[in-house]
């Protein structure tokens, strides 16, 4: 059987709709069920679904649930079984502090200027956000109770707040001396910073993974797999969307697709067939640049559902899409 790896990188709603529409598309074209991969990595929006995946939740379902779609009964049985929760999660009472979110991690990139990089700078000078999204993952708790993670390969990232560093939940829990539920994993990789309020885990603050990465796919450069799958809503393909918020949109996609780049390079020199997924200029436009804009999260899953399909019967694709097929 194929060994798959499936990375879903950070985007907010929209990205989770990206993921949805994606992921839906490789179903349908290919037979191959996403839940079947050997790992999958999930940053931000795409610890949501990596975990849904990992919960039991068909592709078909998750895109089903985000257009308003049917769902098949064992999904829509699933789906009932869970707790509801608000696209706007609570804010907190307590004013917002003035004060940097991490002086710790001020003191470390001082120290070490050689580990500078502007978005965990950010990071630590920003205060802490106030919104607390912890219910809107506790059906994830439910999903997987007692703090049970699932037999299947699931990684969470998130950041250190105190250090800076990638943690991987369900990777390394050894080294954040304890292992989180899924739920807050998945709250801690999608704590945005100076929006949402820091995770903590075992007495350390963890947030977004996407502050170290927006895809983390340099996780799986040392794994032996047959082909990778990355969906990644935060860079872009071809050109900038016309008009004049086109640069605008697509200035922060240049670096994402960048590293995206340089974090898919050992694998792509070892000759692993890789299918990425990223967003057209159009579909950037779609996207716009609120990506908590729930309204736009079955729009942007509609359209890359087209997208994804007529990329996987042409092209370089259909390298990958044949061993989906076969797996």
């Amino acid at each position: 059987m194929a060994r798959i790896g499936l990375v879903l990188g950070a985007g907010g709603a929209v990205g989770e709709g990206f993921h949805v529409g994606a992921l839906a598309a490789i179903a349908e074209a290919t037979g191959f069920d996403p839940r079947s991969c050997e790992v999958v990595v999930g940053t931000s929006a795409g610890s949501v679904v990596a975990a849904s995946l990992r919960a039991g939740l068909s592709a078909t379902d998750l895109f089903a649930r985000v257009t308003g779609r049917p769902l098949s009964p064992a999904g829509r049985a699933f789906l009932e079984s869970l707790p509801t929760s608000s696209n706007k999660p609570a804010v907190a009472t307590p004013p917002r502090r003035l004060a940097p979110a991490s002086p710790e991690l001020i003191g470390r990139l001082v120290a070490k200027p050689q580990s500078f990089k502007a978005l965990k700078a950010l990071t630590a000078l920003l205060p802490e956000g106030r919104r607390d999204g912890a219910g809107w993952f506790t059906g994830f708790d439910i999903a997987f109770p007692d703090g049970a993670w699932p037999k299947e390969a699931l990684w969470i990232c998130a950041v250190s707040l105190e250090r800076g560093d990638r943690v991987v939940f369900g990777r390394d829990e050894p080294a954040v001396a304890g292992s989180p539920r899924v739920a807050e994993a998945v709250q801690a990789s999608c704590a945005i910073p100076a929006i949402f309020k820091p995770v903590a885990v075992n007495g350390r603050r963890y947030v977004d993974g996407g502050v170290h990465s927006p895809t983390n796919a340099d996780l799986l450069s040392g794994l032996a797999l047959d082909a990778v799958i990355v969906s990644s809503p935060m860079s872009m393909s071809g050109s900038p969307p016309a008009g004049t918020s086109g640069p605008l949109l697509s200035a922060s996609r240049i670096p994402a697709k960048r590293t995206l780049r340089r974090e898919l390079a050992p694998l792509t020199e070892r000759g692993v067939p890789i299918l990425t997924f990223e967003p057209s200029g159009e579909l950037v436009s779609l996207m716009g640049m609120k990506a908590m804009d729930f309204s736009r999260r079955g729009p942007v899953a509609e359209q890359t559902y087209s997208m994804a399909k007529e990329a996987l019967v042409g092209g370089a694709a259909e390298e990958v899409g044949a061993i989906l097929s076969d797996a």
